[in-house]
């Protein structure tokens, strides 16, 4: 892989490595799992079922980013979905922050890594792009 294709797609690449295994580690076995690395206990079918469906998201999200850094023609798609499910995430937790305080470390550090990730995909796609059009 040649530099200028692995700086274009970082933020996809970087999302990969963060977003698969975190859905895994939600879905595949959340009683389990879960409880090691966050303060709650995931004891009822209803919300295993709500962490196998984020799972589910993650991973067609995931799909998507694959898409864009193989075929070119999905960059732009890949790019903004990338924008828009770490924007969407970061502005989450940080109304989380906002009602209901500070959370632990790992979903502190979270927020700072889903919203550089955000930032980073508007600034890839707005180099990409208006390189294109120069």
């Amino acid at each position: 892989m040649n530099k200028p294709f692995v700086f274009k797609n970082l933020h996809l690449i970087i999302s990969l490595l963060v977003v698969v295994p975190a859905a895994l580690i939600y879905g595949l076995s959340p009683s389990k799992s879960l409880p090691l690395l966050f303060d709650f206990e995931v004891a009822s079918v209803d919300l295993k079922s709500v962490f196998r469906a984020i799972m589910g998201l993650y991973l067609c999200t995931s799909a998507v980013w694959i898409l864009g850094i193989l075929k070119n023609s999905f960059w732009n798609t890949a790019t903004i979905l990338n924008l828009v499910f770490m924007g969407g995430l970061g502005l989450g937790r940080l109304v989380g922050i906002i009602l209901d305080g500070i959370p632990s470390p790992a979903f502190a550090l979270g927020t700072v890594g889903e919203l550089t990730l955000a930032i980073f995909a508007f600034y890839q796609f707005k180099k990409n792009v208006s390189s294109k059009s120069d």
